[in-house]
């Protein structure tokens, strides 16, 4: 009964926080543990200079801390999406999109931009109570991205400027600067972005499976029959996004303790995160989440039983309607949010494709505005989203300072007079006896649209596609594959066409990379032959030879090197201009409501919302961590 009584004195205690001004709450989860010395209590776990929430400014009331929210996913491997619903980054983007420190205390551009100053908080720690300093730094970038054998392929393009790396300078325990030969623009976004550019690893951990560090008998024993080289084993063992090694240490705010591959995933609150609210209570108020996994068609009849504490992968707006007849009796709330794609459906023409005849095909830009004025985004809108999306092509949102109503509609309008004469225009007025037109060289006009096939919305959109496009005499013929097939083809030049979201960026600023809208990658479905060219500097793929994509990566490297907001902003609009013109990827709607299911007690979950994945990593731009259950209780 004492001890009882001692722990819960010790749950209420009140202790100063350096520099906060608050007097901070011990989390009712640790006294027992802070009380018998095994943990050291909340002062001396946090910062001394920890990042306080600003709940009111975003309408959010203090909460408790208690509780478990249950999730579902659709394999075991997505565990990582909780390195992006944690969203603790260095540098992240604030509800406006704006970027802001984090884990960081501070940063500072300087010279121009052409020395980036990163400013520790001390006292941070990682998971496992070991400190957070500039060695974890410095030994990421001098032993592993700068090893030929941990990185072969060298540091991430967005350390390099003009393919030259930057000179760092450890300055003391809590700062280090980068400096480059020109600006790099490329680098805070991708420090902010739902799968960030980790440059830090935690050192004191990692060491241990690093030869130059290693006891060589201790780590040939551990690479055992399993792993080759000491740098496969490294490389596995340090993977802070995959989230599936419980013995990592990380800064998010729950800890994965479950081992990968497993049905069901534990993650537990980390004792030393390093944000608190006003009242000095230490963040995420939820004790513990778990994942269990489950088949992805399954999830929305889990979710509305009421299983799920929140919910928001593997729902779509078709579930709504269940969703909401369903919430009063399972005691549960269904908000409908945004999606922030520049598209919901997207369908990607190969402009690389192996194919010749199709490859010129795709090239002719009134080819491309032919198809797009062939899909009926009314119909779409009125029976997949009862008329609440918006009818655009690929474009920014309203929430981008980018946004523009003409470029996004442009060659949107649903009209098969003008596309049919689009498509006379190009000679292609030959037809088989089904009425299908026929290619140059005699084929029949079938196209081959590859899918992912995960998501209903896509085969239902394109049902309705193939319907409108038949009217053009264009047989489409819809391939559902394995996602890593798809992308597999897709960059073997196989692939005709990729149904697939629209930019995953739908509120672009001018500091975001603008990765999406210029051939740099090969994950993107349009290019990714000249998107492999790029990245490997001319070893594989090929240089883009339409004028207008070689003009947009000649903007891309504009943006690049620019440090100005202005020369930014002017690159990123050129750009759009250009891709409204071109039709390089052909949209169907956007802003579709989709539904987000949480526990009717779950407290500050926003009742609307833009859901995307880059910028704002989902749920992460809204803050779990400040997600609380009223008394601290889960159902």
């Amino acid at each position: 009964m004492m001890r009882t009584l001692a722990v819960f004195a010790l749950c209420l205690l009140a202790l100063p926080a350096g520099g906060t001004g608050l007097d901070l709450k011990e989390v009712p989860a640790f006294a027992e543990r802070v009380s018998a010395g095994e943990l050291p209590p909340i002062a001396e776990r946090i910062p001394t200079e920890p990042l306080i929430s600003d709940l009111a400014s975003r309408g959010r009331e203090p909460g408790v801390n208690g509780g478990m929210i249950r999730m579902f996913v659709g394999r075991a491997k997505d565990v990582r999406y909780m390195a992006a619903y944690g969203y603790a980054r260095l540098i992240g983007y604030a509800p406006d999109y704006s970027l802001q420190a984090d884990l960081l205390k501070d940063y500072r551009l300087e010279e121009g931009g052409k020395r980036l100053v990163l400013f520790l908080r001390e006292g941070h720690r990682w998971s496992d109570g070991a400190p957070f300093t500039t060695e974890d730094f410095r030994y990421w970038w001098e032993d592993v991205a700068m090893n030929e054998e941990a990185s072969p392929a060298g540091p991430p393009v967005e350390m390099l400027v003009d393919g030259k790396p930057p000179i760092v300078e450890v300055i003391d325990e809590v700062t280090i600067s980068y400096t480059w030969t020109a600006p790099n623009p490329r680098l805070l976004p991708a420090l902010a972005q739902a799968r960030p550019v980790y440059i830090y690893r935690p050192a004191h951990f990692i060491k241990k499976y690093h030869k130059k560090y290693a006891d060589p008998q201790k780590l040939k024993e551990a690479m055992g029959d399993k792993y080759r080289t000491w740098a496969e084993l490294h490389n596995r063992k340090d993977n802070l996004y995959k989230f599936d090694n419980p013995k990592l240490p990380v800064l998010q705010p729950w800890i994965n303790t479950s081992k990968k591959n497993g049905q069901r995933y534990v993650l537990k609150r980390n004792p030393y995160y390093h944000r608190i609210d006003p009242n000095g209570r230490q963040l995420p108020y939820v004790d513990k989440v778990e994942l269990e996994v489950a088949a992805s068609g399954l999830i929305p009849l889990k979710a509305s039983n009421g299983e799920a504490g929140l919910q928001t992968r593997s729902l779509g707006f078709a579930d709504a309607p269940v969703l909401k007849r369903n919430s009063a009796s399972y005691g549960f709330k269904t908000r409908l949010w945004r999606s922030g794609y520049a598209s919901e459906v997207a369908i990607y023409p190969n402009l690389t494709y192996l194919d010749p005849v199709w490859r010129d095909l795709m090239r002719d830009v009134r080819f491309r505005r032919a198809l797009s004025m062939g899909v009926s985004r009314k119909m779409i809108n009125k029976v997949l989203y009862f008329g609440l999306a918006e009818e655009r092509g690929v474009a920014p949102l309203e929430e981008s300072p980018f946004f523009d109503e003409q470029q996004a509609r442009a060659w949107t309008e649903f009209d098969l007079d003008g596309a049919n004469a689009l498509l006379d225009e190009i000679g292609l007025t030959s037809r088989n006896g089904a009425g299908i037109r026929l290619l140059p060289d005699g084929r029949p006009m079938e196209i081959v649209l590859e899918t992912a096939g995960e998501r209903r919305e896509v085969a239902d959109t394109l049902e309705l596609v193939v319907a409108t496009w038949s009217k053009l005499g264009i047989r489409l013929l819809v391939r559902p594959l394995d996602r890593d097939i798809l992308r597999n083809r897709a960059y073997a030049g196989r692939s005709m066409m990729v149904a697939w979201y629209g930019w995953n960026n739908g509120v672009p600023t001018p500091r975001a990379a603008p990765f999406e809208l210029a051939p740099v990658d090969q994950s993107n479905f349009t290019w990714p032959k000249w998107g492999q060219f790029y990245q490997t500097k001319g070893d594989m793929g090929a240089p883009p030879d339409v004028p207008e994509a070689a003009r947009l990566l000649e903007l891309f490297e504009v943006w690049s090197t620019a440090y100005s907001e202005e020369a930014k902003e002017a690159a990123w609009r050129e750009m759009l201009a250009i891709h409204s013109d071109q039709v390089f990827v052909i949209g169907t709607v956007s802003r579709a409501p989709m539904p987000v299911v949480a526990h009717a007690t779950l407290m500050n979950v926003p009742e609307e919302g833009l859901y995307a994945w880059d910028p704002g990593a989902q749920l992460g731009i809204h803050r779990m961590d400040e997600f609380f259950f009223e008394g601290g209780k889960s159902p």
